[in-house]
């Protein structure tokens, strides 16, 4: 008797190790096939927090805004206020952007994890109607003809443990059954939640569209009060002037000191080539010379061409050093030759530039960007983005200004696209 009783608790005890082991191997396809998920799931939260963080600079900027001292201050000094919260704008629309490109990657993967439980589903099902059709075929009175055929009271005993064992294996494959089922469901509301939290995604981006485009006019508006105010036309104008002329000068002796400091290293990897007596032992300095041929730094018709024209916001004939090139708020700029970046920054009259030197007394000027996607020393291959159109600075409306500079002297530069 006290065998008979030890059998049938091993039997149970295998049939519960039988059964874990099923849903053990459930849940570590299911937890292979999501680890990449949780992974983008982090980036998702990373970007939000840097929402969040980007929120809380706007909000500074517009308590700024809506302050009386900001009444007060110059109409210069408010454009530049403006095209801060313009800057902000738009790195919250990049930042939605790429919380929506990760949401697709998110429900790809979700729509995998779908695929795979609803195919453990079928094969469980398949399992289990197999079961169910043996079950009909030999039924009860089977069972009974197995116990009743047995030579032996001990012969009997282990079949009567081979039928248990049986119907235990019966309801192990139910179980599977109900945890496949389980499974699916719950990889399906895991995928409608990211399509809900994406659409979610979705609508506050058309909302920050909207709202980058009244901060656009706003600074637009406030550049044609400045046309009507001759006295602030004149004080405007001596500005941008000014500010042309001092930054040639800077990218002029930012050209001198590259080229000092590429001697410098020229001499360096030289000393270290002949102290070494190998050509291996001479490493790159990292600089890159340009070709001479530049390309377009963004796609678009050219709205204001090289030469004296009539100034859009000060109506008078005066020098225009460069091209403007028509392109929408946002669209990509990229460097027109390979080179090294001597000048990222902000200016009143320019707004976010960029100034890229392309060796041999080339330097190429981006003006009016709504952001700036490199930094001074940076080395720029030819046709890489360096940053988005847009209109900071004295700007009436999106372009890039795309100046060309040989041995210090502006050119035309239509004459080197």
């Amino acid at each position: 008797m006290n065998n008979k009783r030890f059998v049938r608790i091993v039997a149970v005890v295998l049939a519960i190790l039988m059964l874990l082991s099923v849903v053990m191997i459930a849940l570590t396809a299911l937890a292979d096939t999501t680890a990449s998920a949780r992974v983008t799931q982090g980036q998702i939260d990373q970007l939000r927090n840097e929402k969040r963080d980007l929120e809380r600079q706007k909000r500074e900027i517009q308590s700024k805004i809506n302050t009386i001292e900001f009444e007060r201050r110059t109409e210069i000094a408010k454009k530049e206020i403006l095209d801060q919260r313009i800057v902000l704008t738009g790195l919250e629309i990049d930042n939605v952007n790429s919380v929506i490109a990760q949401y697709n990657i998110l429900i790809r993967e979700k729509e995998y994890e779908v695929y795979l439980a609803q195919g453990r589903e079928n094969d469980q099902l398949a399992k289990y109607r197999n079961r169910v059709r043996a079950m009909e075929e030999n039924g009860l009175i089977s069972y009974l003809e197995i116990i009743f055929d047995s030579t032996s009271f001990s012969d009997m005993l282990a079949r009567i443990d081979a039928v248990a064992d049986i119907m235990r294996a019966d309801e192990a494959a139910y179980l599977s059954l109900i945890d496949a089922r389980n499974e699916t469901e719950a990889a399906k509301d895991d995928l409608e939640q990211a399509k809900e939290e994406m659409d979610e995604e979705k609508a506050y981006l058309e909302e920050k569209e909207l709202e980058l485009l009244e901060q656009l006019d706003e600074a637009h508006a406030l550049i044609l009060r400045m046309e009507g105010d001759i006295q602030g036309q004149k004080e405007l104008r001596a500005m941008v002037i000014s500010d042309e002329d001092r930054i040639q000068k800077e990218i002029n002796a930012a050209v001198a000191e590259l080229a000092r400091q590429q001697e410098l290293e020229r001499q360096r990897r030289l000393a270290a080539q002949q102290n070494r007596a190998s050509a291996s032992a001479g490493t790159q300095s990292g600089t890159i010379t340009g070709t001479g041929e530049l390309m377009w730094p963004a796609s678009g018709a050219v709205t204001s061409g090289f030469g004296v024209r009539t100034h859009p916001v000060f109506r008078d004939l005066r020098q225009h050093n460069g091209i403007d090139i028509g392109a929408p708020h946002g669209a990509t700029v990229v460097a027109a030759d390979g080179g090294t970046v001597i000048t990222s920054t902000y200016n009143s009259s320019y707004g976010n530039y960029i100034v890229i030197s392309h060796g041999n007394g080339m330097t190429t000027l981006y003006a009016h960007l709504s952001s700036r996607s490199v930094s001074v020393g940076a080395n720029v291959s030819k046709g890489q983005q360096i940053g988005l159109v847009g209109s900071t600075g004295i700007s009436t409306g999106p372009h890039l200004h795309f100046e060309v500079s040989v041995n210090g002297v502006r050119v035309n530069p239509t004459s080197r696209l």
